[in-house]
């Protein structure tokens, strides 16, 4: 049972401008993100001569950002929310640079090295939802998190549109078109870190300290009663994190949720537009420029939705995660993957169905983040707490680069049925671990 002690009303408005300038900062950091997705595997097509290297700007900015979690994590615990989201958009605007450099040198290797400053920007764009709870309530922590996750939509949404008017852009500058996307998308970069550098004071995570030594904000379970450590350790991140959620059957349930939701997401999600080409067009067909553009309306139809279901409804799922309860909301979450791959894999042959189950993939992708991120944030104790999370968003960037990585071989091998059934067999185990733990939390309070 969470017990709140009513925190100081200064506290209260505090939290209200943190979530509404995280979640600003979330729109404009996110046009970096989307604009890169968008067209960078054309540019590494372009630019490498082969491609082989297709999928190289994906997979670097998804190690990117497994790579830097744990460091921006570590920079946040010793110095603030503020250092560690301004230190990874300022790293992403550099990505930014980097991509406009690549394409007007045209070096590869810098194309690189620019999608690992965007993957860190990634990486800091999901700690901002641990930086919108430091402050809530326990009865608001659900809605808090999502509240920030649900302003990723307009940067995802947004980004991939940038192409049209970024060429002109990249014109009027007298750059080739294709640099503008990156020239709008390092302003967007540029003004959430200003925005978040003057605005983001108090800091929320230093303040919380302060606020915890008071014994003014929530007491929450793994902290018992004791005052937040005054300044945690600032080596030993990763071992720390890792101790703590081993020494915590509800943090490694939700670390697991997490994990598990985001392997099957991403290896699902990164197969589904080649398996919609192979079904449109048929395997080893030569479809003509009719063809190819209806496949690629579908393909961005399907993935639209997908998105859509990962960020649109993240408040719901954050309603959901307060009044249902965290434990229940995981629950719900891998019911719906578990659906999603059903319909998906048992639906191959048809656009429709294939659709249908990555709007469940990403619906249940959110219940889970959501729901499992907000649990994180409540197991372990105040001292441990952003390592944890550094660890956590680690081990979720590593699954989700195993997944992509992965689901190709899955596919080659057993088919989009195959892959969905391997996701489906990840789900379940997580979702029987959570019925087990909910089951036996019951018992516990009947007793």
């Amino acid at each position: 049972m969470v017990r709140t002690i009513p925190m100081d009303p200064g506290a209260r408005r505090v939290q209200r401008r943190t979530v509404l300038l995280l979640s600003v900062a979330q729109v404009f950091g996110g046009l970096g993100t989307g604009s890169t997705v968008s067209i960078g595997s054309i540019l590494a097509v372009e630019l490498s001569g082969s491609s082989a290297w297709a999928g190289s700007v994906a997979t670097v900015m998804t190690l990117g950002a497994a790579a830097s979690a744990l460091p921006l994590a570590s920079l946040a615990e010793r110095r603030g929310r503020r250092a560690g989201q301004v230190a990874g958009l300022s790293a992403a605007l550099a990505g930014a640079v980097l991509m406009v450099l690549a394409v007007v040198s045209g070096l590869f290797v810098l194309l690189v090295l620019g999608s690992v400053g965007i993957g860190i920007g990634t990486a800091a764009s999901l700690q901002a939802r641990f930086a919108a709870v430091d402050l809530a309530t326990a009865e608001h922590r659900g809605r808090a998190l999502s509240t920030v996750v649900w302003a990723v939509t307009v940067g995802a949404v947004a980004g991939p549109n940038l192409i049209q008017p970024g060429t002109v852009v990249g014109t009027l500058l007298g750059l080739p078109p294709i640099a503008g996307p990156f020239v709008i998308s390092g302003a967007g970069l540029l003004i959430a870190a200003v925005l978040l550098f003057a605005g983001l004071r108090p800091d929320p995570l230093l303040l919380a300290r302060q606020l915890a030594a008071a014994s003014i904000v929530p007491i929450v379970p793994g902290e018992g009663e004791r005052p937040a450590a005054a300044a945690p350790r600032s080596r030993g991140s990763l071992h720390r994190g890792l101790k703590a959620i081993r020494g915590s059957r509800t943090a490694l349930l939700a670390v697991s949720a997490v994990v598990a939701a985001h392997a099957v997401m991403v290896g699902v999600m990164s197969m589904t537009p080649l398996h919609l080409q192979h079904l449109v067009e048929g395997p080893g067909q030569h479809a003509g420029h009719i063809a190819a553009g209806d496949v690629l309306v579908i393909i961005g139809f399907t993935i639209s939705l997908h998105i859509a279901g990962m960020f649109a409804l993240s408040p719901l799922m954050g309603w959901l995660t307060d009044r249902a309860g965290r434990l229940e909301t995981i629950i719900i979450g891998f019911m719906l993957l578990i659906a999603a791959v059903a319909v998906a894999g048992l639906g191959e042959s048809s656009t429709g169905a294939v659709a249908v189950g990555l709007v469940l993939l990403g619906m249940g992708w959110s219940a889970a983040t959501i729901s499992g991120s907000t649990l994180l944030a409540e197991s372990v104790g105040r001292e441990v707490r952003v390592a944890v999370q550094g660890v956590s968003d680690m081990l979720m960037g590593a699954a989700g680069a195993v997944g992509g990585a992965a689901s190709g071989l899955v596919l080659g091998y057993a088919g989009y049925l195959g892959l969905n059934l391997l996701g489906g067999l990840a789900g379940a185990a997580v979702l029987g671990a959570a019925v087990v733990t909910r089951t036996s939390r019951r018992r516990s309070a009947a007793a």
